[in-house]
């Protein structure tokens, strides 16, 4: 049997509803438009001489992922502060003084 825990809280979910929230992180570009411009270019030859430069100048791509997937689960409490608060703006904002 697969032992499941709030990943919030840290509660057991044996008995409970537990709720499964999955977050995919993507950078977004917008569609760039077309001009005439862009067809009259040789598009490979540009990439080539790009490749070239970047092999003679040692340049190293630094690769980053495309997207990233994230998946919690949650006991019902935390689910639901999550429902209100999904970013964690409230937290961020909360100041919290010491009692001395």
């Amino acid at each position: 049997m697969t032992h499941y825990s709030c990943d919030l809280c840290a509660k057991e979910l044996t008995g409970e509803p537990r709720y499964v929230v999955k977050i995919e992180a993507f950078a977004d570009q917008d569609p760039a438009e077309l001009t005439e411009g862009d067809f009259d270019d040789d598009h490979m030859e540009v990439v080539s001489q790009m490749i070239q430069e970047m092999e003679e100048n040692e340049v190293e791509l630094e690769l980053t992922p495309a997207s990233k997937q994230f998946r919690y689960d949650l006991c019902g409490d935390c689910h639901r502060r999550f429902l209100r608060d999904p970013l964690g703006r409230e937290r961020a904002h909360k100041v919290v003084y010491s009692p001395n």
